[in-house]
Protein backbone atom coordinates (compact mmCIF):
# COMPACT_ATOMS: atom_id res chain seq x y z
CA UNK A 1 0.00 0.00 0.00
CA UNK A 2 1.93 3.22 -1.26
CA UNK A 3 0.53 6.58 0.31
CA UNK A 4 0.79 9.18 -2.46
CA UNK A 5 0.90 13.01 -1.18
CA UNK A 6 -1.70 15.29 -0.70
CA UNK A 7 -1.39 18.82 -2.77
CA UNK A 8 -2.63 21.86 -1.60
CA UNK A 9 -3.84 24.58 -4.12
CA UNK A 10 -2.33 28.19 -3.33
CA UNK A 11 -5.42 29.58 -2.94
CA UNK A 12 -6.34 26.30 0.16
CA UNK A 13 -2.53 27.60 1.82
CA UNK A 14 -3.57 31.08 2.08
CA UNK A 15 -6.75 30.77 3.29
CA UNK A 16 -5.16 28.39 6.04
CA UNK A 17 -2.75 31.56 6.59
CA UNK A 18 -5.30 34.02 6.62
CA UNK A 19 -7.01 31.88 9.26
CA UNK A 20 -3.89 31.83 11.71
CA UNK A 21 -3.50 35.67 11.13
CA UNK A 22 -7.24 36.47 12.57
CA UNK A 23 -6.29 35.32 15.53
CA UNK A 24 -7.33 31.22 15.08
CA UNK A 25 -4.72 28.87 17.11
CA UNK A 26 -2.28 26.61 15.23
CA UNK A 27 -3.92 24.06 16.06
CA UNK A 28 -7.80 24.66 15.58
CA UNK A 29 -6.19 25.44 11.81
CA UNK A 30 -4.38 22.27 11.40
CA UNK A 31 -7.65 20.36 12.42
CA UNK A 32 -10.09 22.12 9.88
CA UNK A 33 -8.01 21.54 7.04
CA UNK A 34 -6.77 18.30 8.43
CA UNK A 35 -2.72 19.02 8.17
CA UNK A 36 0.08 19.19 10.71
CA UNK A 37 1.00 21.99 12.35
CA UNK A 38 4.09 22.21 11.40
CA UNK A 39 2.82 22.48 7.76
CA UNK A 40 1.43 25.30 8.61
CA UNK A 41 4.19 27.19 10.14
CA UNK A 42 6.18 26.31 6.34
CA UNK A 43 2.81 27.37 5.10
CA UNK A 44 2.90 30.85 6.92
CA UNK A 45 6.98 31.54 6.67
CA UNK A 46 6.67 30.41 3.03
CA UNK A 47 4.14 33.27 2.64
CA UNK A 48 5.96 36.13 4.60
CA UNK A 49 9.00 35.49 3.28
CA UNK A 50 7.74 35.24 -0.84
CA UNK A 51 4.74 37.50 -0.84
CA UNK A 52 2.90 36.66 -3.91
CA UNK A 53 5.77 34.31 -5.47
CA UNK A 54 4.59 31.62 -2.70
CA UNK A 55 3.39 28.03 -3.29
CA UNK A 56 3.89 28.69 -7.19
CA UNK A 57 4.37 24.69 -7.65
CA UNK A 58 5.86 21.45 -6.49
CA UNK A 59 8.90 23.84 -4.90
CA UNK A 60 11.26 22.53 -7.12
CA UNK A 61 11.02 25.75 -8.74
CA UNK A 62 12.92 27.52 -6.18
CA UNK A 63 15.61 24.76 -5.80
CA UNK A 64 16.38 25.37 -9.35
CA UNK A 65 15.89 29.08 -8.85
CA UNK A 66 18.41 29.06 -5.95
CA UNK A 67 20.79 26.36 -7.76
CA UNK A 68 21.21 28.86 -10.65
CA UNK A 69 21.89 31.66 -8.34
CA UNK A 70 24.58 29.80 -6.82
CA UNK A 71 26.23 29.25 -9.76
CA UNK A 72 25.91 32.59 -10.85
CA UNK A 73 27.64 33.84 -7.51
CA UNK A 74 30.65 31.23 -8.68
CA UNK A 75 31.05 32.57 -12.05
CA UNK A 76 31.07 36.08 -10.80
CA UNK A 77 33.54 35.17 -8.08
CA UNK A 78 35.36 33.18 -10.57
CA UNK A 79 35.56 36.75 -12.97
CA UNK A 80 37.36 38.61 -10.38
CA UNK A 81 39.31 35.91 -9.67
CA UNK A 82 40.22 35.42 -13.34
CA UNK A 83 40.31 39.73 -13.27
CA UNK A 84 42.75 39.82 -10.47
CA UNK A 85 45.24 37.29 -11.98
CA UNK A 86 45.75 39.21 -15.18
CA UNK A 87 46.10 42.22 -13.29
CA UNK A 88 48.46 40.22 -11.29
CA UNK A 89 50.62 38.68 -14.30
CA UNK A 90 50.60 42.29 -16.20
CA UNK A 91 52.19 43.72 -13.48
CA UNK A 92 55.07 40.76 -13.16
CA UNK A 93 55.18 41.28 -16.59
CA UNK A 94 55.96 45.31 -16.50
CA UNK A 95 58.45 44.65 -13.54
CA UNK A 96 60.49 41.73 -15.97
CA UNK A 97 60.81 44.54 -18.78
CA UNK A 98 61.59 47.39 -16.31
CA UNK A 99 64.41 45.20 -14.78
CA UNK A 100 65.79 44.15 -18.26
CA UNK A 101 65.80 47.75 -19.21
CA UNK A 102 67.88 48.47 -15.50
CA UNK A 103 70.12 45.60 -15.41
CA UNK A 104 71.13 46.45 -19.06
CA UNK A 105 71.68 50.25 -19.01
CA UNK A 106 73.00 49.99 -15.34
CA UNK A 107 76.27 47.76 -16.53
CA UNK A 108 78.79 50.33 -16.74
CA UNK A 109 81.97 47.76 -16.16
CA UNK A 110 83.95 46.25 -18.41
CA UNK A 111 85.64 43.26 -17.80
CA UNK A 112 89.25 42.96 -18.99
CA UNK A 113 91.64 40.13 -19.40
CA UNK A 114 94.83 40.11 -17.02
Amino acid sequence: MTLSRRQFTKEFKEAAVRRLELGASIAEVARACEVNPNVLHRWKRELHDHGSKSFTGSGKTRAEESRVVELERKVGRQAMEIDFLRRCLQHVEEQRKLQALTTRHSSTRTWRKK
